[in-house]
């Protein structure tokens, strides 16, 4: 009886071809091993000076005046009620901009509406627009000498330098994320299969539930941990229209530069661990959801090319 005996490559899971497709590659740039090692060295010193060497400090100045001090700070009233209104405007602008994402990503991609170009160029406004300008056009529309003034005071309705503002401030700036991943996705999708749905007899709440949520989950996820992350970190279009009062209308952000300036440095680096720690969590989730999100693409990749004949 005899023994095949499978190539190293095959072994470890990797196929011959893309081994070999991989020594070219490499073999093509004509770089060292010397050379390589002192890129990644440098890449390896850049993401130190920039983000590992910041995060320490902060870690490090928290801790300064000890473990106790640390909790003190943290246990704050005005701190803790940062974070609650962080945690709102965030849990408030994910869950619109994921409708809005996925409603403009079916119209551009799947509904073939007129303007679809213009739409995409108008979700994507609030990447080009200064956060700050952000905030100084909602307290022109929403302020009480603003255009929506006078009728906002005759029926005593105030927008400006409260919550409300807080939030229409960071669904502007966190609007385009979601819409920006899956538009590309279901591009690549098609409508083959949701076609198909509809010839079965599928509603359309059917189809977009068993057929083009699964295809986009991964990539909804990933644009929800974005849309999230500039959530809580948004800094510059609250600031304008919050008015920062404290305990009040301050978020995470905005307490931090208050207590900075105050020079109480303990509280300020406490609180500045707290958003950096949940930065942290946010990072290691895009992480495995952009994974996930790469994996189910190529998957997707390759059964269009096993169809195509």
């Amino acid at each position: 009886m005899s023994t095949t005996i499978a190539p190293p490559a095959a072994r470890h899971g990797i196929p011959p071809g893309l081994r070999a497709a991989r020594r070219t590659a490499t073999a093509a740039t004509g770089e060292s091993a010397i050379a390589r090692w002192i890129l990644i060295g440098i890449a390896l010193a850049y993401l130190f000076l920039f983000l590992g060497l910041p995060l320490f400090v902060v870690f490090e100045e928290a801790l300064k005046k000890g473990v106790g001090a640390y909790f003190t700070a943290l246990r704050d009233a005005e701190l803790l009620h940062a974070l609650r209104l962080t945690l709102l405007v965030a849990g408030i602008a994910v869950p619109l901009n994921v409708v809005f994402g996925i409603s403009a990503a079916w119209a551009i991609t799947k509904g073939k509406v007129r303007g679809h170009a213009l739409l995409v160029a108008l979700a994507d406004l609030p990447l080009a627009v200064s956060p700050v300008i952000a905030g100084l056009t909602f307290m022109l529309l929403f302020g009480m000498q603003g255009w929506f003034g006078p009728w906002l005071r005759a029926h005593d309705i105030q927008i400006a330098f409260t919550v409300t503002a807080v939030v229409l401030a960071t669904i502007f700036v966190t609007l385009p994320f979601v819409a920006r991943e899956l538009i590309p996705l279901m591009e690549e999708q098609g409508v083959t299969e949701e076609e198909a749905a509809v010839t079965l007899g599928a509603s359309g709440w059917q189809m977009f539930r068993r057929v083009t949520l699964p295809n986009i989950r991964w990539g909804l996820l990933y644009g929800v941990v974005l849309c999230n992350a500039r959530a809580m970190g948004e800094f510059g279009a609250v600031s304008v229209v919050s008015g920062r009062i404290r305990g009040q209308t301050t978020t995470l952000p905005l307490h931090i530069e208050i207590l900075y300036n105050e020079y109480d440095f303990t509280a300020a680096f406490a609180a500045s661990s707290l958003l950096a720690m949940l930065a942290v969590v946010t990072l290691a989730a895009k992480h495995l959801l952009e994974r996930s999100h790469h994996a189910a693409r190529a998957r997707l990749i390759q059964e269009q090319q096993e169809k195509q004949p």
